[in-house]
């Protein structure tokens, strides 16, 4: 995954205050900062490394935030790059430290692929998730028989513990939505999503149960793209945009494959989706007829 980066110019920011959803973003943030630093001394990539030890792909991939970092590694780089003042040093130093602790899904490490691993990262630090979904309801409102069903499309020969702890990492990123400094989430599901029987009968009435429950929340949005619309906006498929309070960060459009996801976070790739978003948004139905959306489903189930 590449980050953007702010411009160069940029003026250290204090990081320890704008950070908040665990080591991924934090390591972003002290890899934005070490680069920024690095840069304006004009070192490079290959001299750096070689301060500690490590060749340039390394202190790419700290600069990415894609590593763990070690202390003494970060309390030369500041040395080499003229970081003298105490008080910057501290902060960036202590940044480090909490940076490689991991986050409260570590523990499921077992069921979760590193490549999804970075967007839990990233979901549980955003302030506004703005999500397209067309073959499923999106992770953050599936009700748990529905997320079960979901998720033994793809492990279905998985043990059921296995099938069980998946539920519950899903089910515990949700509790964002209903926590303190909860997101934003405004979703548009494609009708289809809705009318896909999943899991059974029962299962699907509670879920469109749950979902006009969700709605009523005040920081979800919810709208739906009826089938009348025909062809829409987002004509390539599902993807989500994470936004970040901070100017430290860009905005990040997400994109789910099979086995693995793929990250943009160049203004010129997440402009694009996020006018296609905007599109999507005017082309749905208004978030006030949702819940006459679901119960008309919810009516067709019999």
């Amino acid at each position: 995954m590449e980050i953007a980066r702010p411009d160069e110019d940029t003026p250290p920011a204090n990081v320890l205050a704008q950070s908040r959803g665990g080591p991924t973003v934090l390591r972003i943030l002290l890899g934005t900062q070490l680069r920024r630093l690095r840069t304006a001394k004009g070192i490079s990539r290959e001299d750096a490394g070689y301060e500690i030890r490590a060749s340039h792909a390394k202190i790419s991939r700290l600069e990415l935030g894609q590593v763990s970092f070690k202390e003494r590694d970060v309390a030369d780089l500041l040395s080499l790059y003229g970081v003298e003042d105490p008080e910057e040093r501290s902060t960036l130093l202590s940044l480090a430290r909490q940076a490689n602790n991991p986050g409260w899904w570590h523990k499921y490490s077992d069921v979760l692929p590193s490549w999804f691993e970075v967007y839990v990262g990233l979901e549980e630090a955003a302030s506004i998730i703005r999500t397209y979904e067309l073959q499923f309801v999106p992770g953050l409102l599936q009700a748990e028989e529905y997320a079960r069903a979901v998720i033994m499309l793809g492990h279905g020969n998985a043990p059921v513990d296995e099938i069980d702890r998946r539920v519950h990492l899903r089910m515990t990123r949700q509790e964002r939505l209903t926590g303190p400094n909860a997101p934003r989430l405004w979703a548009v599901v494609d009708e289809a999503a809705l009318r896909r029987p999943l899991g059974g009968t029962h299962a699907m009435r509670a879920q469109l149960e749950h979902l006009i429950e969700m709605a009523t929340l005040p920081n979800v949005t919810l709208q739906i793209v009826p089938f009348a619309r025909g062809g829409h906006a987002a004509a390539g498929g599902p993807f989500s945009i994470l936004r970040f309070t901070g100017a430290d960060l860009p905005d990040v459009v997400y994109l789910e494959q099979l086995t693995s996801s793929v990250y943009f976070d160049k203004p010129e790739e997440t402009d694009h989706y996020m006018a296609v978003m905007d599109r999507l948004c005017l082309e749905a139905a208004p978030a006030s007829e949702t819940p006459r959306y679901l119960r008309r489903i919810l009516d067709d189930l019999g």
